[in-house]
């Protein structure tokens, strides 16, 4: 079994994690897997679509490889949540948060009473497909998800020590894209006031014992946050690894790529 994303951040390890959003396939979990490195994966739910069985596999995969994951999403439905935990994902992450009550809202979806009002159900992969008692499950279910709430919003940024404050609220996501959109700044990932964004997060987040994360933009840009205390950084994915490899193929055969280098036959 993966070691989970959870017992890492409780031992403060640098977690190293990469996207699955549109390529969901057991060749490219193991091709990464067999890479090493990387702790694990988020399944992108908000951008991709993805139906249960699409999570179900991917989650299937990554343990087959030793690495944990979790599903990023919008927070507009409860059953969006407990069918990406029993479908075998080790965690949720909600997207486009926009206050400590709506995050409040998305840790109860998440967790069994007394926390929260997680509908029971043991036919899942977290309850071992009802080979863990009721009890059972409800207590390891509430102690192994990850619950993790992105800020990319100026008012989960506003609120974001009220949101580091939550009980069940594991780490904070900081999306330095939509964050700096939002903060009229599109695309200037570096802009002063997106670094400034970045070290109030990691304030918050260290005043209550939590963690942060965030997708860098190159590897400077990690070093950066890796200073500011950063935890998990998610570097790759299923398009970015795809396009950069058909990248690094032109550039090798760059005789050939050349344009007016092949003439078009037939």
């Amino acid at each position: 079994m993966p070691r989970r994303f959870k017992e890492l951040l409780a031992d403060n390890e640098l977690i190293r994690i990469f996207s699955m959003a549109r390529i969901i396939h057991p060749v490219v979990i193991d091709l990464i897997g067999l890479a090493g490195g990387y702790h694990g994966f988020w399944i992108d739910q908000e951008h991709g679509g993805l139906t249960y069985e699409q999570i179900q596999l991917a989650a299937i995969c990554g343990r087959a490889n030793g690495l944990d994951s979790f599903v990023r999403m919008s927070p507009m439905d409860y059953s969006l949540v407990t069918q990406a935990l029993e479908a075998g994902a080790g965690g949720v992450m909600a997207a486009q948060i926009h206050s400590a009550e709506q995050a409040e809202q998305f840790v109860r979806w998440a967790k069994f009473a007394p926390r929260g009002l997680r509908g029971m159900n043991t036919g899942g992969r977290d309850a071992w497909f009802t080979h863990k008692s009721v009890a059972q499950f409800a207590e390891d279910a509430n102690r192994e998800h990850l619950v993790a709430i992105q800020i990319e919003t100026l008012g989960a940024l506003k609120e974001a020590d009220q949101i580091a404050a939550i009980d069940g609220v594991d780490m904070l996501f900081v999306g330095p894209t939509d964050l700096s959109q939002a903060m009229g700044h599109v695309g200037q990932l570096g802009h002063p006031e997106v670094w400034e964004a970045f070290a109030q997060v990691s304030a918050a987040c260290q005043k209550h014992g939590k963690h942060w994360g965030t997708v860098p933009a190159d590897p400077a840009y990690a070093d950066r946050c890796l200073e500011l205390g950063c935890k998990m950084l998610i570097m790759g994915g299923d398009v970015v690894c795809l396009k950069r490899g058909i990248t690094a193929v032109q550039t090798a055969y760059g005789n050939v790529f050349k344009p007016g280098a092949v003439e078009e036959t037939g």
